[in-house]
C-alpha cells in the first residue's frame, strides 16, 4: 500500500524525524489558508500522487506568497500529472501539500528496504539526493552505500555512526544522522514497510537533518496488524478492477493481452506470464489467489477476467496446497461461468491437493475445458487457442 508524501511525513514525525511545517489542501482556497498559517517567506506546493519524478514533471513548485500558493494549487488540482512512473495517462491531482521551503547546506538520499540476498533490512544511502538518484546509481554503483541491520529481541542494531561517516557526515552531523538512521530502521520494522525513502534528506547549516520528501510503502499482507494505516489507503488512486479484486482476497493487475490467467501464488503467476510471453502469447492479467480466499471470492476474481471483452482464452494454472485445494478453484470457475454467462475456450492444469477431484467437479458442472498435465502443455494450448488454432 502506497502512502502519500504528507501521510509518510506524519508517520515519520512520530519517530522523531524532523519534517518542514506544512499542511494538505483539497482546494486552492484551502492551500492559501495553509500558506497563511505557515507564514513562511517561501513555500513549496506539491502535487500528492503516488509517483516519483514530480519535480521534473512540474508537480512541485515554489511560491513566495499566499496568493502564488493559491494560483499554483489551482493550476495543479484536477490535472493529470505525467511522470516517468505514471505512464502516459498520468495521475489525477486531487490534493496538494503546502510546506515551508527550507534553506539547506546539502542533501542526501536515504532509503530502507529488504535486502533479498541476506533477508535483512538494509539502509541505502547516497551523499547526494535528488530525483535522478536511479540514473546516478546505474552509472556509478559505488555512489550507493548499504548498511545491513542486525535483528535482535530489542531494537535492531547496526553501525549507524559508521554509515553516517560513509555519507561524508562528521561530528554532530554524524551523531544526529545516526539517531535518524536508527529511527528509520525502527519505523520500517514496526510498520511492516517494504520501502521508506527520504529523498532529499536535508542537512542544514546548523547540522540538523530534515526529511524534505518522503515515500512509504506498507506490506498489504501485514495491514491486519495496522488498522490505523489501512485507513490511509487512497482508493481513488487505485484501479477500480484491482481494488475490487483486493476486496475479494485476489491480487490482480490488468494487462493488454487476450489470455486470461487464473493462478494461485505470485511466483507461479509470474512464471505463467513469462511462459506465455515466451510462447508468443499475450496475458490479459496477473492474478494471485491469496490462501485465505474462498470459492465465492475466487469466483469474483474470475468475473473480472471474464468481464474483459478482450479475453479470448482462459488459462487456469493451479497447484493445490493445504489452504487452497484445487477443488475450491474448480467450484469458483463454475460459479463465475453461471453468473457471467460467458463461455470461452479454457485450458486447465491442476496439480497437488484435490487435483483429480477438481477435474471431476468441472466435468460434473458441464464445463468444457482442455486438460493439460504440465505448465508447458497448458501454455502451448492456451496460445494456440488464442490464435484460433485447435488446442
Amino acid at each position: 500500500m502506497n502512502l502519500h508524501e504528507f501521510q509518510a511525513k506524519e508517520i515519520l514525525a512520530r519517530y522523531g524525524i524532523a519534517i518542514p511545517p506544512g499542511g494538505v489542501a483539497w482546494t486552492a482556497a484551502e492551500a492559501e489558508a495553509v500558506a497563511g498559517d505557515l507564514g513562511a517567506k517561501r513555500m513549496a506546493v506539491k502535487a500528492q500522487v503516488h509517483a516519483g519524478g514530480r519535480g521534473r514533471a512540474g508537480g512541485v513548485r515554489i511560491a513566495s506568497n499566499d496568493r502564488q500558493v493559491r494560483d499554483i494549487a489551482a493550476a495543479l488540482l484536477g490535472t493529470r500529472l505525467v511522470t516517468d512512473q505514471t505512464g502516459p495517462d498520468g495521475s489525477l491531482v486531487r490534493r496538494v501539500y503546502v510546506e515551508a521551503a527550507i534553506d539547506i547546506d546539502r542533501d542526501l538520499y536515504l532509503a530502507a528496504v529488504v535486502d533479498r540476498q541476506s533477508g535483512r533490512v538494509a539502509l541505502i544511502g547516497a551523499r547526494q539526493g535528488g530525483d535522478d538518484i536511479e540514473d546516478r546509481a546505474a552509472r556509478d554503483p559505488k555512489a550507493i552505500e548499504t548498511l545491513l541491520i542486525e535483528p535482535g529481541e530489542g531494537a535492531a542494531t547496526a553501525d549507524y555512526p559508521g554509515f553516517a561517516r560513509r555519507l561524508a557526515l562528521e561530528g554532530t552531523r554524524a551523531d544526529k544522522a545516526a539517531t535518524l538512521f536508527a529511527a528509520v530502521a525502527r519505523a520500517f520494522v514496526d510498520l511492516d514497510a517494504s520501502l521508506i525513502e527520504i529523498n532529499p534528506l536535508a542537512v542544514s547549516a546548523a547540522g540538523d537533518l530534515m526529511a524534505l520528501d518522503a515515500k512509504m510503502v506498507i506490506d498489504d499482507n501485514a495491514l491486519f496488524r495496522h488498522q490505523d494505516l489501512a485507513a490511509l489507503r487512497d482508493e481513488d488512486d487505485l484501479d477500480e478492477v484491482e481494488l475490487e479484486a483486493q476486496r475479494h482476497e485476489i491480487n490482480f493487475i490488468r494487462m493488454d493481452g487476450d489470455i486470461g490467467v487464473v493462478v494461485n501464488g505470485a511466483g507461479l503467476a509470474l512464471a505463467s506470464l513469462d511462459m506465455l510471453v515466451d510462447a508468443g502469447g499475450r496475458p490479459a492479467n496477473f492474478m494471485d489467489i491469496r490462501t485465505t480466499a474462498t470459492s465465492l471470492q475466487i469466483s469474483r476474481g474470475l468475473d473480472l477476467v471474464l468481464e474483459n471483452p478482450g479475453v479470448k482464452v482462459l488459462l487456469v494454472n493451479v497447484h493445490g496446497g493445504g489452504m487452497t485445494p484445487c477443488d475450491i478453484v474448480a467450484e469458483a470457475i463454475g460459479i463465475s461461468a453461471r453468473r457471467t454467462g460467458r463461455r470461452i475456450p479454457t485450458v486447465v492444469r491442476f496439480a497437488g491437493n484435490s487435483a483429480d477431484y477438481a477435474l471431476t467437479i468441472l466435468r460434473n458442472l458441464g464445463t468444457k475445458f482442455a486438460e493439460a498435465a504440465t505448465m508447458g502443455e497448458a501454455v502451448e494450448r492456451a496460445v494456440r487457442l488464442a490464435r484460433g488454432e485447435a488446442a
